[in-house]
């Protein structure tokens, strides 16, 4: 017996009204306009009835190979490879940076002394589920991104600084989790992502968009 619309959980919707525009989109279905004002409600939709309504006009749907693309898009990147253990990241009236293509250690060290530093998970290649981040902030800042698929616990302790914590988490089930712990004394703390779910969003959309152009081409 199918489960009534109203009664289904919200993102469960959300997230299937996403993929059909996704899909239909670069399908050349609607246009990119169509596309983003769309995708822009459904973001801020409020219940599975109004979401539903923004793909009623739509016919497609999502394929297996769109699944499987969508996994390799926006799940974290793993590797067997086994690394060094540790990482040591340190700033004494300077700056240090990582960021790129890299593989993450099961600790991560950083102490930054009237810096700053800048440590991006975005293009990461995760080596172990959890992570441990150790942060010694005093007089600097340091600035976290992390994808949207990873899981951030934070446990830092604040002495006239700030912390704060603007990640968000997709597939939590499947992603990594980073556990922050350590101090900030008269400096800053900030985690966030680099991009937004929008602008993930629609860059998988043209993504796939221009390689169905690329396949119809003769």
């Amino acid at each position: 017996m199918t489960v009534k619309l109203e009664d289904r959980p919200i993102e469960q919707v959300r997230e299937e009204v996403i993929d059909q525009l996704i899909y239909n989109y670069s399908h050349a279905v609607i246009s990119a306009q169509a596309f983003e004002r769309r995708l822009d409600q459904a973001m801020a939709a409020k219940d599975n009835h109004s979401l539903r309504e923004l793909t009623a006009d739509l016919s497609l749907q999502a394929d297996s190979q769109y699944q499987s693309e969508k996994r390799t898009q926006f799940s974290p990147n793993y590797s067997p490879h086994n690394g060094e253990e540790k990482l040591h990241l340190r700033s004494i009236l300077g700056n240090n940076e990582r960021s790129g293509q890299w593989l993450v250690p099961k600790e991560i060290h950083l102490t930054n002394i009237m810096g700053s530093i800048e440590l991006d998970f975005t293009d990461a290649i995760f080596q172990h589920q959890n992570v441990t981040l150790y942060v010694n902030c005093m007089l600097g800042s340091d600035e976290i991104f992390v994808p949207e698929h990873v899981n951030v616990v934070s446990k830092m302790f604040s002495v006239i600084g700030s912390v704060e914590n603007k990640s968000v988490s997709l597939n939590k089930h499947q992603g990594p989790t980073i556990t922050i712990e350590g101090k900030v004394v008269l400096g800053s703390v900030e985690i966030k992502i680099k991009r937004t779910m929008k602008e993930k969003f629609v860059t998988f959309a043209h993504s796939l968009r221009n390689s169905f152009k690329n396949m119809s081409r003769p």
